[in-house]
């Protein structure tokens, strides 16, 4: 036993000596990053690179937007959507594989009981006067890889990377969630006051063909304005219906978002009094493009890509492994736990790879493929993050110009249909004339409401594009 401790205790200096040689593998090294020296349409500091900040907490960015029935939809979601709740489950999985990693650095312990009733031939030469016996073991055995160049290091370093990637992606499912909750939310509530003038122009229309047919009677209006005025009310209701269609796919959507069965989901009808906008402050820092969870992870999957290179290469490399086992064989079991049927070995065991038919050489040429390919899925990332601010800070400012003209075009239409009403009652045009003004009123109404929903939607698009709103980064978050 004394040898077996001695053993056991040059197996721990060995160990902590291999712990001290560095692995084998490249060390990690964050890549650089397209840079760009300004946002355009905001007075902004230039892009650096930086350490992911996707553990900045971003807060109820919804709350933003000051709207009540907005908040409740975007915690209906979060406590029930079923995709969020699968990402959450993928990063227990993740990290519980750190543990797995995490083990291989320990010996590993087990007892392995036994009972083996043998039988051995009579017409051998040699045979024994007793061929039949009966052995009972009851062994502790133990095995002990040595980490001596860092295989299991790098498999520790990709675990920890990779765990780090799955909470990034969740921060990304969550984010992406929220949006989309919101930009649904806001588009149904356009489709809402689109119905709602929709429905105003089937009832001017009503009038109006009531009103025709009854100067039809008297011989003030032809048969022609009659079918014409009876064809623009049945447009009117077929675009009524198709508005009604198209908000029932964006409620049942809806329902899909916060984990309700589309059948029982129902929101009635929103107000038209619309959401604040969220003024994007001066001085928008493209830092703030540290914090997106999409960024974060593809730099952690990168991080990972890379420990892997190590793992392979440590393929080349011997493997040394204490192996041992300690306890209690005998052919009694009587006398199976007693002092003479102790038995115990322990010894080191070196494996070198000879000749594996080439298969380290190409898992190592994978892996290092691999790390290129994750390489460009980095920077690729970096480069649609500066694309998706750049247009939505571009569309904050293109829509809110198209929006105030667009509402100079409404209060003109709505002017020209009041005279050519007015023309037409005193005899001056015929029909067509009013037709085609509240034709026209209408369709720049709706564009209108279209417009306020677009922008709010911008909002929700730069928000997330900036990974959660614009609150400042602190500096002491954005260290990994």
């Amino acid at each position: 036993m004394k040898t077996f401790v001695s053993l056991l205790s040059a197996a721990l200096v060995t160990a902590s000596a291999a712990a001290a040689i560095p692995s084998v593998g490249p060390d990690y090294q964050r890549p650089e990053t397209p840079a760009a020296p300004a946002w355009r349409d905001a007075d902004s500091t230039a892009w650096k690179d930086g350490a992911p900040a996707d553990a900045f907490a971003r807060g109820e960015w919804w709350t933003l937007f000051a709207d009540a029935t907005l908040d409740a939809l975007e915690a209906r979601a979060l406590a029930a959507n079923q995709d969020l709740r699968a990402a959450a489950a993928r990063v227990d999985e993740a990290r519980a594989g750190t543990g797995v990693a995490r083990s291989a650095y320990w010996p590993q312990f087990g007892a392995d009981l036994s009972v083996i009733r043998t039988q051995g031939s009579l017409t051998t030469p040699n045979g024994l006067p007793d061929p039949l016996a009966t052995t009972y073991r009851a062994p502790l055995v133990a095995s002990w890889e040595l980490d001596i160049f860092g295989r299991i290091r790098r498999l520790n370093e990709g675990a920890r990377a990779g765990a780090e990637a799955s909470a990034a992606t969740y921060e990304a499912v969550r984010l992406s969630l929220t949006a989309e909750v919101a930009v649904n939310y806001f588009s149904l509530r356009a489709l809402d006051q689109e119905s709602k003038l929709i429905a105003d122009g089937v009832e001017l229309r009503q009038q109006a063909l009531d009103l025709v047919t009854s100067r039809r009677k008297s011989g003030a209006a032809t048969d022609f304005d009659v079918a014409r005025a009876e064809t623009e009310l049945a447009l009117t209701q077929a675009d009524a219906a198709a508005t009604a269609k198209h908000r029932a796919a964006l409620q049942n959507a809806l329902a899909v978002l916060v984990g309700a069965p589309a059948p029982e989901f129902e929101l009635s009808t929103l107000s038209p009094q619309p959401s604040a906008i969220p003024a994007v402050p001066a001085g928008l820092p493209s830092g703030l493009l540290e914090r997106r969870p999409d960024v974060a992870a593809a730099e952690r999957a990168l991080a990972a890509a890379n420990a892997r290179i190590g793992v392979a290469k440590a393929a080349f490399f011997p493997a040394l492994s204490l192996t041992g086992g300690a306890g209690y064989a005998s052919g009694d079991i009587d006398l199976l736990f007693t002092a003479d049927s102790r038995t115990w070995a322990f010894g080191p065991s070196l494996y070198l790879p000879i000749f594996q038919g080439g298969r380290n050489r190409a898992n190592l040429e994978r892996s290092r493929a691999a790390y290129e390919a994750s390489v460009a899925t980095f920077r690729q990332s970096v480069l649609v993050a500066f694309r998706e601010v750049q247009d939505a800070l571009t569309g904050t400012r293109l829509l809110a110009a198209q929006s105030a003209a667009q509402d100079r075009a409404v209060e003109a239409a709505r002017r020209a249909g009041a005279l050519a009403q007015k023309r037409y009652d005193a005899g001056f045009v015929n029909y067509f004339e009013v037709i085609d003004a509240q034709r026209t009123v209408l369709s720049a109404e709706r564009t209108s409401a279209q417009l306020a929903a677009q922008r709010l939607n911008n909002s929700v698009t730069l928000i997330k594009a900036l990974g959660g709103g614009w609150t400042a980064v602190p500096t002491t978050v954005a260290a990994r």
